[in-house]
This record gives structure tokens, C-alpha cells and sequence, in this order.
């Protein structure tokens, strides 16, 4: 860890195919939940690979029904896999974590990469197209099933079950892309990344961010703003770095239903207990399951304004996060570590 990228990037043979019967070989899980999640993943792929010999017979190893794309980042063998199309939540993520456990048995860790509504707030600056990466906190350990627990009289939540957080590992290695982040010296190596999708026009960022006041509902049908007040809209000063993506670590809110309330929103923004920082729907059905680190682009901001408009790109800038994250891990350092299979 502290290496830069092309070191990093040495230390094992990159574009290395590995064996056809060399399922152990991949050590790093990349989960999905929508396809604009998983084009923009196989996006940060160095190189890819055909599937080892057991995966191109039949639907997999026994019962393991997923589709994978294989390759390699940063000296990492790496195995991408996506939910089911219009199959959402935890319950579902979970079934895919536990069937790639059980075809990856050397597997070490797993990222869920994808995208997540975000939670403005005077604490935390939260906007379009930023990064939130789940980080333990207080009683927390980076995720909280929201909807797995009690809201007090006075506010408070008291949660109901426990849910582990990311494994050391990859605990370890956010410091250094803080000091990369911080270090305007370094190059913005997470924007390199994002310019890897720079040709698929479906892709690019969007030009339109605004936050409404909690208070505002959409207004007309469309499910674009265009009706919509701006006067009803929170000033926010112009961001000022040099950094394409901004982004915050701490805790995210995962449960099995779409939040489309600012106000709701609010109450998790303003509890100084859990300081959430974005919504999303799969993170608590794989905790449990298997070590893993979210990492969520912000597409929306939980309200009734929620479009589609910057789901690609969010999609794009979690990506490229987790591209560089494994450029911070060293590939024998995550190989050293035991695998998840009994």
C-alpha cells in the first residue's frame, strides 16, 4: 500500500491469462446490481478473460447460476458478477455473494460497486456524481439496515440486528487514497480512470445538479425537473479542487425499498448517531455474507425529484474508485490473505 499505480502495477505480470481450470486464481469479488453498473465496472478491467473450464459448460459451478466477466486490474485477478435483471435488494445480493463464494473458493474480499441516493447535509457536502465509500463509525460499521430497526419517539434509531464491516484490508488501504485525494501533487488518477469510458456518450457526466428544499415536491409528471421551481432550490457555493470526483467515507443506509422522501432523508441527515451519508438497496444482504467495502456513486438525492439523468455516470465515478483502490492494494498482499470458502 502507498505505491503508485505503475509499481502497483508490477509487482504481479499484468495481463497475465491465467489457466483455463484456475477458478482460484481470482481473488477479488466485484458485485453489481444494474447493468449500467456492470458496463461501467468491465470498463476498468485491464484485460479480460474467457472463463475458466467449469464456467462455459452448463450455468456454472452446480448450483451457481450467476454470469461473470473475468479479468484483471493493477495485477488483481478479478471476477465481476451482476444481480439478476430486476431483481433488487438484499435478499438477492446475498444469493449472489453466496453462490460466488462458493465457485471462487480462493476469493479474498468483495467491492459492491454501483450507485446509491445521496444525503446533503450541513455536515456533509454530498452531491451529484461524488463517491461515498462505507467506513465504520461510533456504533456502526459502515452499513445500517434502515429498514431493520426502530425509530424512537425522540428521533433516535435503534437498530435490531448487526452487520459487519469491511475486512482490514481494505480498511487499511482508504488512508492512502485519502492522501492521494488530498495530495494535488499526485496525479487525479481516479478521473484517468473515469476517461476510460470517455467515448460511450451514454457515459458522460451531466451538466444539471440541483438540490431542492426538503419541503418542495416535483412538480408535473415528467420525471425530469423541468417544471420545477428553482427558486425553491438550496444555494450551494461553487466547489473549488482539483479533483473530479469527491469522496466522503462513513456510513450508508441499506434496506429493500426505494427512498423517495427528503424529508424521511432529513432524519437520517440530521441524526448525529448515524451521520448517513447515501441510500441504497443490496449492501446489507452481503455484510454478513461475505467481507466486502460499498462504494456508491450519487445519482440522486432521495426525493421525488429522482431521475434517471446521472445514473450511468454515478455508476462510472463508483467504478473508477474501485479501479484505483485496487491500484492501492498490493496483488500479494490480497493474495496472502486466507480465502472465504470453508
Amino acid at each position: 500500500m502507498g505505491q503508485s499505480s505503475s509499481r502497483a502495477q508490477a509487482q504481479v505480470p499484468a495481463h497475465n491469462p491465467p489457466r483455463q481450470d484456475a477458478a482460484d486464481l481470482y481473488t477479488i469479488g466485484w458485485i453489481c446490481a444494474l447493468e449500467e453498473e456492470y458496463i461501467a465496472s468491465c470498463g476498468m478491467l485491464d484485460a479480460q478473460f474467457p472463463p475458466p473450464e467449469p464456467l462455459t459448460h452448463g450455468s456454472g459451478f452446480g448450483t451457481d447460476n450467476n454470469r461473470y466477466t473475468f479479468g484483471q486490474i493493477a495485477g488483481h485477478y478479478v471476477v465481476i458478477g451482476c444481480l439478476p435483471r430486476k431483481r433488487y435488494g438484499t435478499n438477492s445480493a446475498a444469493s449472489v455473494a453466496q453462490d460466488m463464494v462458493r465457485s471462487f473458493p480462493r476469493m479474498r474480499f468483495a467491492l459492491m460497486v454501483g450507485i446509491g441516493g445521496g444525503v446533503p447535509s450541513a455536515r456533509n457536502d454530498v452531491r451529484l456524481g461524488d463517491v461515498v465509500v462505507s467506513q465504520p463509525q461510533g456504533d456502526f460499521g459502515g452499513v445500517v439496515q434502515h429498514d431493520f430497526g426502530r425509530r424512537l419517539h425522540d428521533g433516535r434509531f435503534v437498530r435490531t440486528g448487526h452487520l459487519n464491516a469491511p475486512p482490514l484490508k481494505l480498511l487499511g488501504a482508504l488512508p492512502e487514497m485519502k492522501r492521494r485525494h488530498a495530495d494535488t501533487q499526485h496525479p487525479d488518477a481516479i478521473a484517468t480512470h473515469v476517461s476510460r469510458m470517455r467515448h460511450v456518450e451514454a457515459f458522460q457526466r451531466p451538466v444539471s445538479d440541483v438540490l431542492y428544499r426538503p419541503d418542495y415536491r416535483h412538480a408535473g409528471e415528467e420525471r425530469n425537473c423541468r417544471r420545477c421551481d428553482v427558486r425553491f432550490a438550496v444555494q450551494r457555493p461553487q466547489r473549488n479542487g482539483q479533483r473530479l470526483v469527491h469522496a466522503h467515507y462513513g456510513t450508508i443506509a441499506s434496506g429493500n425499498t426505494v427512498l423517495k422522501d427528503a424529508i424521511m432523508r432529513e432524519k437520517y441527515a440530521n441524526d448525529p448517531q448515524m451521520n448517513v451519508l447515501c441510500f441504497e438497496m443490496e449492501a446489507a444482504g452481503l455484510m454478513n455474507t461475505l467481507p466486502c467495502l460499498v462504494i456508491r456513486g450519487i445519482c440522486d438525492y432521495c426525493d421525488s425529484h429522482k431521475n434517471d439523468d446521472w445514473h450511468n455516470y454515478a455508476a462510472l465515478t463508483a467504478a473508477a474508485y474501485a479501479r484505483e483502490l485496487l491500484h492501492v492494494l498490493r496483488p500479494q498482499h490480497v493474495a496472502g490473505q486466507p480465502g472465504l470458502a470453508k
